[in-house]
Formats: structure tokens, C-alpha cells, sequence
């Protein structure tokens, strides 16, 4: 198995271990670093030595910021084949990582937004800390949430996953233990040793020599507005409840998603929507291939990232401007097949 700067792989005592290794870039992912995890994940599969995998990053930033989205750019201004390639290999892997048959322990401290989600929380052991800063900011760029976000945002309590989609706005790890996005919680300065106990114990003993109850979850005690003002039938029905709300929080909320992509809003909140009616992570990855193949071709996509991450002047020029010039058509259109549409062998 090759290594490479990119992409660390080992094992040790029967714990193949997967470390992210962009830490300058936060560990955003690449095609190199999609292609290693899927050959890593391959062989020991089916590799009785291996009883377990542990993925971790690089750094003390975070396990994964997401994927990097400035190469998605440049593939985008040139037609969109490079992203294409990406996004088919990176859900391919999200579907893998969901179906694991071994213990998939994912060690989701600091940033862990978009593809990080999609490499960490479709696991079978996820484990949070108090530095957790977990989110699905695509909208901000004038993207949709994908890697299975969807399908663990229409699955979270409530309207707790409409609240994250349509702001974009980072969760903590209680949070994600309450949403549905991890399962287990460590302190950051005992994480390393959890790491070590992991391979030298085996994942169950390290889960009771280490976890701890998580403190309470910020988001899961504001349902109450939540789950209220976001059951409107449009985005811009969603923000007049938002702002018509005592909350201060609720009017933040609104002042947020005001910022973001129209377009990229409307598409969401359909998405969202309709990964509730699927019955698995395959069937939405589906879908959201579909909507990604159809963004890398829309003018938000290019820029949102424009804006925020190559010449960042955070002032993008949506197109349309406005939530009232997003008609049902063109939200629909994201949803048409990406010709082929992503397939599983």
C-alpha cells in the first residue's frame, strides 16, 4: 500500500490507522486522499490481521475542513470534469465508510465541516471532543450539502438538520451526539490516549476507559423555535417565521441565512426534504451527486468560492439575488439525472 505526504497508513496490533496529513490546509481532502482511504479501506476489509480502523488527522486544527473546494473551483471554470471525477470517487467512499463491516472508530476533534463529515460520521464509532466544530457550510458558497450530509441532516431530530443546512452555522459535538452526527464523547487532552487505548485495547475498552457523558446540547434545547420556524413550505416562508420570533437567536439565524445563496438555499431545502424519503445512504448520495454535478455548472458555486476562499473579499454577487427569483424549475433542474448518475457495484 502506497503512502504519501497527503495520506498516512499504517497498522498496528491489528488497528489499521488512516491520518489525514494536510494539516497547513486543515486536512481538506483531495483526490489522492479520497483514493488512499478507499485502497486502505479495500484491503483490510478483507484482511482478517485487521480488526479495526482509526481515522484521525494531522494538526491541531481539525480532522477535516472539507474537500478542497479551490481545485473544485478551477475544475468548474473548465467545464467541471475534474469535480465530477472527485465527487463520484468521494461518495463512493462516504457509501463504503457507512457500510464498514469492522469497526470504523473516527476521531472528529476541531474543525470537521462538509467532506469531513462525509469521512467521519458515517462511522460506526464517532467520537467528539469539547473543541468539536462541526458543520455543513456549503450554502455560504453557493453549494449544497452533500457526502451524506443530507441524509444525516433530514434524520436529526426535529428541524434541528434544516437549521444547520439553511445557516451553515458550526455545531459542537454535543450537538453532533444529539443530532445524530456522533456517538461518542472524549475530552480533547485525553483524545491521544484514547488513540493509543484504541490500539492497544481494542475500541470497547478504550470507550469505557475514556468517554464521558457530553455536556447538554445547545441546539437540542432550542427545538422549541426551531422545530417551529422552520416547518415553513419556502426558505423565504422559514425566514419570516424566523424573524417574527422572540428568540434573539431565531432573528440571528435569519440575519445568517439572508447571507447566503439563494439558489443554494432553495436547493437545500428540497434536498434536505426529500433524503428523508430515502431509505439509505446509497439512495441519497444519488441525489446528491446529481445536485453537485448540476452546481458545478451554476454561477453561485464559482462565486461563493470566488468570494470567500480566492480573492476573499467575502462579497459574493449572487445569481439569482434574490429567494423570490428562485422558481420551483430551476431548484427542480438540480435534481435531474447527472447522465450517468452515480452508480454501486
Amino acid at each position: 500500500m502506497t503512502e504519501n505526504e497527503d495520506i498516512l497508513v499504517s497498522v498496528r496490533n491489528g488497528v489499521g490507522i488512516l491520518t489525514l496529513n494536510r494539516p497547513k490546509a486543515i486536512n481538506s481532502l483531495n483526490d489522492v486522499m479520497v483514493a488512499g482511504i478507499a485502497q486502505a479501506l479495500d484491503a483490510w476489509e478483507h484482511d482478517d490481521s485487521v480488526t479495526t480502523v482509526l481515522l484521525t488527522g494531522a494538526g491541531e486544527r481539525g480532522l477535516c475542513a472539507g474537500g478542497d473546494v479551490v481545485a473544485l473551483y478551477h475544475s468548474a471554470r473548465q467545464g467541471g470534469a475534474a469535480a465530477r471525477k472527485f465527487w463520484w470517487d468521494e461518495y463512493l467512499l462516504n457509501a463504503h465508510i457507512g457500510r464498514y463491516p469492522k469497526p470504523y472508530v473516527s476521531l472528529m476533534d476541531g474543525i470537521v465541516m462538509g467532506g469531513g463529515v462525509g469521512v467521519g460520521a458515517h462511522g460506526n464509532v464517532r467520537v467528539v471532543t469539547e473543541k468539536t466544530k462541526m458543520g455543513m457550510p456549503e450554502v455560504g458558497i453557493g453549494f449544497i450539502p452533500d457526502v451524506g450530509g443530507t441524509y444525516l441532516l433530514s434524520r436529526a431530530p426535529g428541524r434541528l438538520g434544516l437549521h444547520a443546512a439553511l445557516t451553515g452555522a458550526p455545531f459542537t459535538g454535543a450537538d453532533a451526539i444529539a443530532m445524530g452526527f456522533a456517538d461518542h464523547y472524549v475530552p480533547h487532552d485525553r483524545l491521544a490516549d484514547f488513540a493509543e487505548a484504541v490500539v492497544t485495547d481494542g475500541h470497547d475498552d478504550a470507550l469505557r476507559s475514556y468517554a464521558e457523558e457530553p455536556p447538554a446540547s445547545d441546539l437540542a434545547a432550542q427545538r422549541d423555535w426551531i422545530d417551529a420556524c422552520y416547518a415553513g413550505d419556502t426558505v423565504a416562508d422559514i425566514l419570516t417565521d424566523l424573524r417574527g420570533h422572540d428568540d434573539p437567536a431565531a432573528r440571528a439565524a435569519a440575519d445568517l441565512i439572508a447571507t447566503r445563496s439563494p439558489i443554494a438555499l432553495a436547493v437545500t431545502l428540497t434536498a434536505v426534504r426529500r433524503a428523508a424519503h430515502l431509505h439509505s445512504l446509497e439512495e441519497v448520495l444519488v441525489q446528491e451527486f446529481r445536485v453537485s454535478v448540476a452546481s458545478v455548472k451554476s454561477h453561485d458555486f464559482v462565486e461563493g468560492i470566488r468570494a470567500q476562499l480566492v480573492d476573499k473579499d467575502r462579497n459574493p454577487q449572487w445569481s439569482p439575488a434574490a429567494l423570490e427569483l428562485c422558481d420551483d424549475a430551476a431548484v427542480d433542474a438540480y435534481f435531474a439525472s447527472a447522465d450517468p448518475d452515480l452508480t454501486f457495484s
